[in-house]
């Protein structure tokens, strides 16, 4: 979590920040309207087209069928009732894993808000309603995006992630080429398509790049090595080097938003991490995670955050849980 004291905030005021040349700035809908319904279900992706963000993010594992599905997990206990259902199908770790299951076992599944391991909501006060969601399939959240474009002649992209693609084949499952074959099907391994894909795993984003061919607009996520998210050295990628070496692959970077400022005498600033100003200065996009309302940093309101991002570091997108807050800020920019 980015924790910043507010005093440095207080110094540098809201009318000094607007001198600051607002750039473009990407809303990118995160798991889909993830703050008001259960994330990354149909409903969510529905509703957050609704609320006209640049991009709506859908995470991809896959099936023992061979289907990709999103969710952002490759467990399900956490969203799902999978332990209702299939009480007797966890692993040895206690696990139920989106890959021991075929498209319509998850189909019977009841996705609900995000709990934690004793089971209580993670965000209390989200969705409270009985509303009976599923888990959809990556195709099926791309037609609905697609086809509620050409309905309403907008231009929502899709911003979708390949999950776990180490872990996918040590389990003999080679993700990422299930990935390519979907955007190829629709023509959108293209770096002009209305599409990016991001991934943890700097290995396999240069796989993506050198051995599989992807022409797709590609996004690095960073992570903090102590989160086992990858085999990625996360200290090695947040330098000036780092940042250089992901020219060569990718179009921008997706950072933790807790990772983005520098530290003086152990108190965070509100000054720009060496490596993120080379990312910026080398050209990269820079996407950060997650804005969520009802999870702010310590000390620094909606509004706050939200200036510093798009003004003072100019950042050139968010992924947020709520469209709305951010789309309002924008417009009254």
């Amino acid at each position: 979590m980015l924790k910043i004291d507010i005093k440095p905030i207080a110094l540098l005021s809201l009318a000094a920040l607007v001198s600051f040349q607002c750039l473009a700035f990407d809303i990118i809908a995160h798991r889909g309207a993830s703050g008001y319904l259960p994330e990354h279900t149909l409903a969510a992706t529905t509703m957050a087209f609704a609320q006209q963000p640049d991009y709506i993010e859908q995470d991809l594992v896959i099936t023992s069928d061979g289907e990709l599905v999103v969710l952002h997990d490759i467990h399900l206990e956490t969203v799902t009732n999978v332990a209702t259902m299939f009480p007797d199908r966890h692993r040895e770790d206690g696990r139920f894993y989106a890959l021991d299951f075929t498209l319509a076992e998850l189909r019977s599944l009841t996705v609900h808000e995000r709990t934690d391991s004793q089971g209580k909501q993670v965000y209390a006060n989200r969705y409270q309603g009985e509303g009976q969601f599923k888990v959809a399939t990556f195709t099926e959240h791309l037609s609905t995006i697609r086809s509620l474009n050409a309905t309403t002649g907008e231009s929502v992209g899709l911003y979708s992630e390949i999950k776990s693609p180490a872990w996918h084949r040590e389990q003999g499952i080679d993700i990422s080429k299930a990935v390519l074959k979907v955007l190829r099907a629709h023509n959108l391994d293209d770096a002009a398509a209305n599409i990016y894909i991001q991934c943890f795993d700097f290995e396999e984003i240069k796989r993506l790049r050198q051995e599989l061919g992807a022409r797709v607009k590609l996004i690095q996520l960073i992570a903090e090595n102590s989160w086992n998210e990858t085999p990625t050295n996360y200290d090695a990628l947040k330098t000036v080097a780092g940042m250089q070496e992901l020219t060569q692959y990718v179009q921008g970077i997706g950072p933790w938003l807790g990772h983005v400022t520098r530290y003086e005498q152990g108190q965070p600033t509100t000054e720009l991490t060496d490596w993120m100003m080379a990312a910026q200065q080398a050209g990269l996009l820079i996407h950060p995670y997650t804005f969520r309302l009802d999870a702010l940093p310590p000390g620094i309101s909606a509004e706050q955050l939200l200036m510093l991002m798009v003004k003072k570091w100019q950042f050139d997108g968010v992924f947020t849980d709520q469209v709305p807050p951010v789309k309002r800020f924008l417009q009254s920019q």
